[in-house]
This record gives structure tokens, sequence and C-alpha cells, in this order.
């Protein structure tokens, strides 16, 4: 509304950017995805050199 003051309009703005932020923040940190190791399926080749 043009009545209102635009010190309003710039504490509305600043807190659904805020708002906008958390939430993008919390759906971006809060992703857990499996972690697949492969490291306990490698066997390690042994190579006995015969000298």
């Amino acid at each position: 509304m043009p009545q209102m003051a635009p010190l309003n309009w710039l504490t509305l703005f600043i807190y659904f950017s805020m708002i906008f932020i958390l939430m993008n923040s919390l759906n971006y940190f809060s992703f857990m995805y499996k972690i697949t190791s492969n490291f306990k399926d490698k066997k390690i080749k042994k190579i006995n050199w015969k000298w």
C-alpha cells in the first residue's frame, strides 16, 4: 500500500529474505545422502616378489 512508510517495506523485505535464506540453507544442509563406501569390499593385492 502506498500509505505505508518505506521503512516498513524495507523491514518486510529483510524479514522475508532472511526466511528465504534460512529455509534454503536448512533444505540444503538437512539433505542426508547414504554414503556408499567400497573400502570394505576392496582387497589389497599383495605382490610377493620372488627374488
